[in-house]
């Protein structure tokens, strides 16, 4: 067993307190640069061995969308342009309806747009950023035993049996939905916390190139809606799409057989086999079971002026509004501003930020749930189409008065719980333009079209 301090950095001078961030994935690496611009002594350490030299990179592979919160972030320690030159825009929901036909769905205002980024890569990059500041040090295969809130005394266990311990001024948790540390607020009287595991799984296909070029068009995220799962595909620099195959855990453990896989398919998704394959389809489907997803809300975020808890520590969140990297992100950003605000006093800006950022991230988790059943059912519906223009009319019209939710929450820093509450309150306001959208609805429906209760009443 050894301990060291920490209180000099590379050149041997004396620097600000010590902060330790434990976990070295997206959002400890990115907090690692916060820091470090500072002038704290940043220690960061992440239980895996060093990813930008692993053979297989351990870890969630889902494709990530980068968004403006999470680019905002990045700009702030000067990687924004780096990151955005290696993503691939996507302007549109491209919807596949079950005959093969596509129809898209603009994001946003001509100009704007989504990232489709690589999980890996970013968190390669992040790293590589951290790691060119002198008062940071980067410390792999470290897995946190034991911590004192009290103290900022921490343990840490390696692979070679040995331990090892650091005191630090401030611990910041960024070690994911199964946070170590978070364990010890569980043990803590007026620690909220509560996790839901939603009943669908998740799973990931690859759609290849094709003569060397994209199988689709790709600037697009394409979704395959079915009201009860879907499929989604995201692109990458090398040409392929990774598709995420979302749905019940009781309907991917009926499909037991390569055959069944290919019937499935046919059914629901006949214009992806050619895509994907036919061997592919039968080999990927069995290579990992579905995968789980959970959303995890707690409060407070922070033990006395020693221990804060962002990202997915914090908030984890399903993925259904391309938001929990950019929430985990925008931490980084709100606990700096916190920071300027109270001077860099620990025991002033740690309540402040929970006090701040507990309503926010608790509204994109409600959020995320809902944006499920809209990308899965309601993208189906003529009214919500016809609904989405309404929305993106009245915008145009009034830039100032009305704007969509989705804009609100992936174009604009509106603090997330401001835009949920903005969205009741124009639903409400655009009640008149709804009486007649409705009245226009029933008389297409008397004409042949959708019938009313068919119809979900959504943004």
């Amino acid at each position: 067993q050894r301990s060291r301090s920490t209180m000099e950095d590379s050149t041997g001078r004396p620097t600000k307190k010590t902060v330790a961030v434990v976990g070295g994935g997206l959002v400890g690496a990115l907090n690692a640069c916060f820091f470090a611009k500072r002038g704290f002594k940043v220690e960061v350490f992440e239980t895996r061995e060093d990813i930008r030299q692993a053979e297989v990179v351990k870890g969630r592979s889902i494709n990530l969308a980068l968004s403006h919160r999470g680019r905002q972030a990045l700009n702030k320690v000067g990687i924004e342009d780096k990151i955005v030159s290696k993503g691939i825009p996507m302007n549109s929901r491209m919807i596949h309806s079950l005959s093969g036909t596509q129809s898209q769905i603009p994001y946003g205002k001509k100009g704007q747009f989504i990232l489709s980024v690589d999980r890996a890569n970013l968190n390669k990059e992040l790293l590589t950023e951290a790691e060119t500041y002198p008062n940071t040090n980067l410390n792999f295969d470290h897995k946190l035993q034991d911590w004192s809130a009290e103290t900022g005394q921490m343990t840490f266990a390696r692979s070679d049996g040995s331990t090892e311990q650091i005191k630090a001024d401030l611990i910041v948790g960024c070690d994911g939905a199964f946070s170590a540390l978070r364990k010890q607020f569980l043990r803590r009287s007026l620690f909220n916390y509560s996790q839901t595991y939603i009943p669908h799984g998740y799973m990931e296909l690859t759609i290849p190139p094709i003569n060397g070029e994209f199988a689709m068009k790709p600037n697009h995220l394409h979704i395959w809606p079915r009201n009860t799962f879907m499929m989604i595909a995201l692109p990458n620099l090398d040409k392929t799409f990774t598709c995420t195959l979302f749905m019940p855990f009781e309907d991917f453990e009926k499909i037991t057989t390569g055959d069944e896989v290919i019937d499935f398919f046919q059914k629901y998704f006949p214009d992806a086999i050619p895509l994907i394959g036919v061997d592919a389809l039968k080999n990927d489907y069995f290579r990992l079971p579905g995968q789980a997803m959970v959303s995890i809300k707690c409060s407070p975020y922070h033990i006395g002026d020693k221990c804060v808890l962002m990202g997915d520590a914090a908030h984890a969140v399903v993925p259904f509004y391309g938001q929990g990297m950019n929430a985990g992100f925008e931490d980084c950003i709100v606990f700096g501003e916190i920071m300027d605000q109270l001077n860099e006093d620990f025991s002033a800006v740690l309540p402040e930020y929970s006090r701040v950022r507990v309503p926010d991230v608790h509204a994109i988790a409600d959020l995320a749930m809902y944006n499920y059943i809209e990308m899965r059912a309601h993208v189906n519906s003529k009214w919500f189409l016809f609904r989405k223009h309404v929305d993106n009319l009245l915008h145009f019209l009034m830039p100032k008065t009305i704007v969509p939710l989705y804009t609100m929450v992936t174009f604009t820093r509106t603090r997330y719980h401001e835009a949920m509450d903005r969205w009741h309150w124009q639903d409400k306001r655009e009640g008149g333009v709804g009486r007649i959208s409705r009245g226009m609805q029933e008389a297409g429906s008397q004409a042949g079209g959708i019938r009313h209760s068919q119809v979900h009443w959504t943004l």
